[in-house]
């Protein structure tokens, strides 16, 4: 054996060589997407708790014992800060500036304890003045007109009004947390006074002698975070620990854990980062595979005569397995470690982290299974079904019968199965990651993968019966398509290629899925990247956004910022509340008119018509709204039905009844929550109930946003809260979108190109090398070298040329397959897969290359004939 092992190594070092190439390069790609796995995972919980400060909220019931469930909390394990939290409401919060009074509606004022700003920094955040004393958000001081070292007069039902000295304006970047109560849904509060603990103390300790109702508590709890790095697993050591919190009071105050709801969201992005390392990484591992099985399979007719040669010189059955499974070993074990050591160094390179030996040794593992099925496989098969005169003439003319799965129609079932469960699956709102609110664990449907799973295997044996075919039924048509290039060769190319057919075809098809690989990675990561940004312009609303405060001049703040230098287009929106029975949802009023082009919107936000569409018919019909699904299957509405919001007007503060009617179904829009929410007609809103606070959508196209919002904060200063699509980008990016995405995509695109242009180049290389005699005797008989190079190029391009057109057509159908699929990844879903255009003639380019190069250099050694090979067989 170990004699045979070094014939190998001095003869046949060649093909080692591929046949360990391509097991590296599966290994390489399986331990890499394994890095992305595991590195994206911790990652996304890192993500996710970093942008709560807080995270639990106890809110203590009436009647408890505020110190003694201080005490209980800050004895929990885990528990490295609890401060305690006072609220109270007020009627009105009031400003006499000359002979002017400005007064708010109903406002919160909070008690924060010494050090709170210290350890929540993110809750507050000073835009003017000191973050000490008495402060007011940003909105509220726009409301009173109030800047630091105004006096200001808080009303107390049954009490005489007190009168405190703003220190400072403030920013709430989590005033959702930081201002939520126990209570049903509320509007947010427009009218927020921070006090020290002390001052609130004396205002409203006497308050709540008199109207308890009125003054509540929290608790403000920091974690120690020691959590899993996978985030289901810290979902649920979270939310346990709160739940434990929860007992431990016991009646005295109950949990709101904003740590799990972070965490609940990022479960669902490491299942999503699995399903694409399924999706992904699967294809290419298995076209690895077969790329090496190819190479070998190409040289099989040699391995079978040297194994023949074998047993007629005494060796026995168990010998010949033993040599072909030492053979296995070596180039499995070099083609393991080649590929661990290129996984490491791709993944330190593009993810910062490698996959750990875990991964390394699972993807060795597998690369030691590719090698025995490559290698030890056909020779057993060899073996156990054929003689030694069989072996030794086996595979000198190929068998005329198709292989057993296309006898079955195994091809065609295969797609008719696949098109079936693609039918099924993204039929009604399918999802192959399911997260139920509240669950506490995600399910996947694994079901989902068979569709895919069932496309490839169609697609490519139908494109191997369809070659197949073409070089049986087609021998005249090939004549004259290869005669310009092998000229009177061309009759003996086309016999060639009509005996080979065969192997052509399993060439010819091997290269087709590379390219399909290529093409379906490509249009899903492109159209990944696409959605990412259409997503970050939801959340933002659009390039810039400018939230202006209540009270602004109505068309003031539209001519700033329409005169600042990078604006190109503003649009102007209501963002509202109203009521839907008693349901409290957000209502934006928008100009039908001009907010498709402005806003930039998709076709696929809505149900039922398209954006322009709909738009249209919002600003025929102007008491029409659009309703979000969500709302629609909780109210069972139908188009047209009459729908009667309670919307509040700002000149007085009542809540006015609006009659609507429903014209279609909106599913997302700018700045929009994902879930409830409604459209209008922005005049006919601002007849009915007045006008309100202003958003605008700024387009900046040409333009970096985040100079364009620069110079509105300088120009607009703090009377609006200004956010560019940056911090879009930057709060996607947080989960799936922009954890490792980006590395994953660089290696699946870099893998795809290497396979493809592997596939065209070695598969080529090893199938003509392999039949160098043939070219040999040619030049013996006086063919030409110019025919030489013709019948070489003719047969390189009778390959290469199908195989892109093939691989292109299953790519695209693999392509549609993956976005329909994973239509949860998207966010919202594309209106249409993207094309990376540009990756895709790169390929192109490269096979091309690959090919050029190949028949160059076989081109160049046929003009020399090697003459021992004549002898040799």
């Amino acid at each position: 054996m170990l004699i045979w092992i070094a014939g190998l190594l001095r003869r046949r070092a060649a093909r080692l060589l591929a046949t360990a190439a391509g097991i590296a390069t599966a290994v390489a790609l399986l331990g890499t997407v394994g890095a992305f796995l595991g590195g994206a995972q911790a990652s996304m919980t890192r993500r996710a708790v970093a942008p709560v400060d807080v995270d639990w909220q106890v809110h203590l019931d009436a009647g408890a014992d505020p110190a003694a469930a201080l005490a209980a909390t800050r004895a929990e394990a885990g528990v490295t800060t609890a401060l305690p939290v006072r609220y109270a409401g007020t009627p009105a919060l009031s400003n006499r500036t000359g002979g002017t009074v400005s007064t708010t509606g109903t406002a919160v004022v909070l008690g924060l304890p010494p050090g709170y700003r210290d350890t929540f920094p993110r809750q507050v955040r000073v835009l003017a003045g000191s973050g000490d004393g008495a402060v007011l958000a940003q909105q509220t001081a726009a409301n009173l007109h109030a800047v630091p070292g105004t006096m200001l007069t808080v009303e107390r039902p049954g009490l005489p009004a007190a009168e405190v000295t703003v220190t400072g304006i403030v920013d709430l970047p989590h005033a959702d947390t930081l201002l939520a109560t126990s209570g049903g849904a509320t509007a947010p509060p427009d009218n927020v006074l921070l006090l020290p603990d002390a001052g609130f103390a004396r205002l409203f300790d006497p308050l709540q002698a008199t109207r308890p109702d009125l003054v509540s508590g929290q608790l403000h709890v920091r974690t120690a975070r020691k959590l899993p790095a996978d985030p289901q697993r810290a979902y649920t050591a979270a939310t346990g620990a709160a739940r434990h919190l929860d007992a431990t009071l016991a009646g005295a105050g109950h949990t709101v854990d904003n740590l799990g709801a972070a965490l609940g969201a990022a479960r669902s992005d490491a299942a999503y980062a699995t399903v694409l390392f399924l999706f992904l990484a699967t294809p290419g591992v298995v076209v690895a595979g077969l790329l090496t099985a190819t190479v070998v399979a190409v040289a099989g007719p040699r391995r079978q005569r040297e194994q023949a040669l074998l047993r007629t010189r005494g060796a026995t059955v168990r010998q010949v397995l033993t040599i072909a499974a030492a053979e296995a070993v070596v180039s499995g074990l070099a083609g393991a470690a080649l590929g661990a050591g290129a996984a490491a160094a791709l993944g330190t390179a593009v993810f910062g982290a490698s996959g750990g030996p875990v991964w390394y040794l699972a993807s060795g593992a597998a690369g030691l299974f590719i090698a025995a099925g490559a290698v030890l496989l056909p020779a057993w098969r060899a073996l156990r079904t054929g003689s030694v005169t069989d072996a030794r003439a086996r595979g000198q003319v190929p068998a005329g019968r198709l292989p057993l799965a296309l006898r079955l129609g195994l091809d065609v079932l295969a797609l008719a199965c696949a098109a079936l469960i693609l039918r099924v699956t993204t039929a009604h709102g399918y999802q192959v990651v399911l997260a139920p609110e509240g669950a506490p664990r995600i399910s996947v449907d694994y079901w989902a993968f068979a569709g895919p799973a069932l496309l490839w295997l169609g697609g490519a044996l139908l494109a191997w019966r369809l070659v197949a075919a073409a070089l049986r039924r087609g021998r005249a048509v090939l004549t004259a398509l290869v005669r310009p290039v092998a000229g009177p060769l061309s009759g003996t190319v086309a016999a060639t290629l009509h005996r080979r057919r065969h192997p052509i075809a399993t060439a010819t098809t091997l290269i087709a899925c590379a390219v399909a690989f290529a093409v379906s990675t490509s249009v899903f990561t492109a159209t990944y990247r696409q959605q990412a940004e259409v997503d970050a312009r939801l959340t933002n609303g659009a390039d810039v956004t400018v939230a202006a405060a209540p009270g602004s001049a109505p068309g003031g703040l539209t001519a700033v910022i329409g005169a600042t230098p990078g604006v190109r287009h503003v649009e102007t929106m209501q963002h509202r509340y109203a009521y839907v029975g008693a349901d409290l949802q957000d209502l934006y009023a928008v100009r039908p008119g001009t907010v498709t082009a402005g806003a930039h919107l998709a076709d696929a936000w809505f149900t039922g018509g398209s954006a322009a569409g709909l738009m249209h018919r919002l600003d025929l019909q102007p008491d029409g709204v659009l309703v979000s699904a969500e709302t629609v299957l909780d109210f069972q509405l139908q188009p047209g039905d009459r729908l009667t919001l309670r919307v509040t007007d700002p000149r007085t503060g009542a809540q006015v009844p609006v009659a609507f009617h429903f014209l279609g179904v909106v599913n997302e829009f700018p700045t929009a929550p994902t879930d409830s929410f409604l459209v209008a007609n922005q005049d006919y809103v601002t007849a009915q109930a007045g006008a309100a606070a202003d958003t605008h959508l700024v387009d900046t196209t040409g333009s970096d946003p985040a100079a364009v919002a620069a110079a509105l904060r300088a120009r607009v200063g703090t009377a609006a809260a200004i956010t560019d699509i940056t911090a879009g980008r930057a709060l996607v990016g947080s989960s799936l979108t922009g954890v490792d995405l980006a590395g994953l995509t660089r290696i699946e695109l870099g893998f795809a190109l290497a396979l493809a242009v592997a596939a065209a180049g070695l598969v080529l290389a090893v199938d003509l090398t392999e039949r160098r005699r043939t070219f040999t005797i040619l030049g013996v008989l006086r063919a030409r070298p110019r025919h030489l190079a013709g019948f070489i190029a003719a047969e390189a391009a009778v390959v290469t040329v199908p195989a892109l057109l093939l691989g292109a057509a299953l790519g695209a159908g693999l392509a549609q397959i993956l976005v329909a699929t994973l239509s949860g990844v998207f966010d919202p879903p594309p209106d249409s897969p993207a094309v990376a255009w540009a990756y895709l003639a790169g390929v192109v380019a490269a096979i091309a290359g690959a090919v050029t190069v190949t028949v160059t250099v076989l081109v160049l050694r046929t003009r020399r004939p090697d003459l021992t090979l004549v002898r040799s067989e």
